[in-house]
């Protein structure tokens, strides 16, 4: 009987001081199920250091590893997303590239997976990153859970086993611009979370500058929640309501302390710049959304690919 395979799936850009640990220590984990078959798939974002160079030499001793080469950067969204479509695997796995994504968790998301479990997550129970960067992305993923209309999972960054039927209903999309891991409770399939802790990075930086995480998290909040949208309404009414009453306060006021009582400028300009300041904070709100309707009608291709190995 031919061997079910089991995709392993990991982006990377600049990433040459982590390539060969993650490698040496992923395949420590499969040499352990001979019941199995597996591929391992490296898509790079056309970094600029040594990993290209790294990859190739694996790719060349190693007919397990594949690599696809993107022509440019096209982000840490829409990368992953395509190379989990080129995956054959009756099951994929995503993890990164820098460690932190702990290999020996792969373990126990095949066991799940045999248990019947359609999708197996990682759980952060813990993290030794920056306390404050792990305390700024709990309070995100807390907020993505009370706003969104589907059930979020909190402290999940999308590290995972994720069965074939579950990939092939997401391919169906055809978003070129999808939240992935917002889309692990949108159908219903069967669910297994495993707790870990993750790592600390321990070579190179992240390349995730702060533009590409505010990006990230917009994306989180347009795709599964329309409740910005809606607040730009309660609070234009709250304001209109709040701003009447002010007025007519103002002019009673005013009437019955005619001589004492000073016009003055102040309250103007006051609400001015406050009305202003909420018309601009929902412009931006309302110019999220826009923006991505505007990527999806454009739907331009996820990635371009520069070279392929081994596939």
């Amino acid at each position: 009987m031919q061997k079910k395979l089991i995709s392993i799936v990991t982006p990377c850009y600049n990433e040459e001081g982590n390539i060969l640990d993650l490698y040496h220590q992923v395949k420590e984990v499969i040499n352990q199920f001979s019941n199995y078959d597996f591929e391992f798939i490296f898509i790079d974002n056309a970094s600029q250091d040594n990993t290209v160079n790294i990859l190739r030499e694996l790719a060349s001793k190693d007919k397990v590893v594949k690599v696809i080469v993107n022509a440019r950067n096209f982000g840490p969204l829409r990368s992953p997303i395509h190379a989990i479509y080129q995956a054959k695997g009756d099951a994929i796995i995503i993890m990164a590239s820098d460690l932190q994504d702990p290999p020996p968790v792969i373990e126990k998301f095949i066991k799940k997976w045999e248990e019947g479990f359609k999708i197996v997550i990682g759980v952060k129970e813990g993290s030794k990153e920056n306390k404050l960067m792990f305390l700024v992305r709990r309070i995100y993923y807390y907020l993505l859970a009370n706003i969104s209309e589907t059930k979020q999972i909190k402290n999940f960054n999308g590290f995972g086993l994720y069965d074939r039927v579950f990939i092939d209903t997401v391919r169906r999309l055809d978003d070129p611009y999808p939240y992935f891991r917002g889309l692990v409770t949108e159908f219903g399939y069967s669910k297994a979370e495993v707790s870990y802790v993750q790592g600390k990075r321990e070579k190179g930086k992240t390349k995730n500058s702060f533009y590409i995480l505010y990006d990230a998290a917009m994306l989180g909040i347009v795709s599964h929640s329309k409740l910005p949208l809606r607040l730009a309404s309660f609070v234009g009414f709250g304001t209109a309501f709040i701003s009447v009453i002010c007025g007519m306060v103002y002019l009673i006021y005013k009437l019955l302390f005619w001589d004492t009582f000073p016009g003055g400028i102040a309250p103007l300009v006051i609400g001015l710049f406050f009305m202003g300041g909420v018309q601009l904070f929902f412009l931006g709100v309302i110019g999220e959304y826009i923006g991505s309707i505007h990527t999806k009608l454009v739907h331009m291709p996820l990635v371009v690919e520069k070279e392929r190995i081994n596939f």
